[in-house]
């Protein structure tokens, strides 16, 4: 199906399009993940400091956002810790990305290694998901390193899934096949040939985790297990949040929440649109 819109068609059916979409909320996405990279580091000195004469304020021209029972100032630490989740999200949906496209080329070296890369992946998308996130966390001692190591281990089977089939479906092709008959190694038809039209499945899918690995960081150092607690995390700010709103300070888990929603809703989006624009002609319809 082609990306290009008729100007014929009335404009419902215009907006529908699959790239118009795509783009739209690409835009979106990265202008809110370009504004926190590049704000968080241009927070003034001292902004996350404590501040005990400013405890539990609501709302004021002086916080725009109010501060927590620490008296520090919540628009400043939801900024940084959202610029934290990106930088975990980042690097943990790179690594569960790069396992999911090597496990899925891997099955295209023999009847052998696709048996292997199909039970591996079933048995990871069969295991309840969030208990080995938590898992995998403990056994790393939390932290940072933790929950990078449990996202990367925990989100790459349904796009493996996707690598593999994909993969195949490129390995039966004729110009694969002359270039086996060359003599060309397997190892050189999947860097040369199969990874390279895989490219547009990988971004795709490197888009969708993205949401789910900041979301999953949040919960993760919401029971304890994620960032450490002394750097600024919306986990830590939500659970922290859980005292202070019984005592009537709503605006200490207003922030953080909506934030972390609103970065991981644009991508989700984002992601959805590049899957069915990257999919089969029926899936962008």
């Amino acid at each position: 199906m082609s990306g290009a819109v008729d100007p014929t068609l009335p404009l419902p059916a215009r907006r529908r399009n699959p790239r118009r979409r795509a783009t739209r909320h690409g835009v979106v996405a990265l202008a809110l993940l370009g504004a926190v990279l590049l704000a968080a580091p241009l927070l003034p000195e001292g902004a996350l400091s404590i501040d005990r004469a400013a405890r539990a304020l609501p709302p004021d021209p002086a916080h725009p956002i109010g501060t927590d029972m620490l008296g520090r100032d919540i628009a400043a630490r939801t900024l940084a810790a959202l610029a934290k989740s990106v930088q975990v999200g980042l690097l943990a949906a790179g690594a569960s990305t790069l396992v999911a496209v090597v496990l899925g080329l891997a099955a295209t070296f023999g009847r052998a290694a696709d048996h292997v890369v199909g039970v591996l992946t079933e048995l990871a998308l069969g295991l309840p998901h969030f208990v080995l996130l938590i898992m995998i966390a403990f056994a790393m001692g939390g932290g940072t390193t933790g929950v990078v190591v449990a996202v990367a281990l925990t989100h790459w089977p349904r796009l493996s899934r996707i690598m593999r089939h994909e993969a195949q479906g490129i390995a039966t092709s004729d110009y694969v096949a002359i270039s086996r008959a060359l003599g060309r190694s397997r190892l050189w038809v999947a860097r040369h040939h199969l990874a390279p039209h895989l490219v547009p499945q990988i971004i795709a899918g490197f888009i969708v985790i993205f949401p789910h690995a900041i979301l999953h960081e949040a919960g993760l150092s919401f029971i304890g297990l994620g960032i450490e607690p002394h750097l600024p995390s919306i986990g830590v700010m939500m659970s922290e949040s859980l005292r202070e709103i019984m005592a009537g300070h709503w605006w200490v888990a207003a922030a953080p929440g909506l934030g972390l929603m609103l970065i991981a809703l644009a991508f989700e989006r984002f992601g959805e649109a590049l899957r069915q624009l990257s999919g089969p002609p029926g899936a962008t319809t």
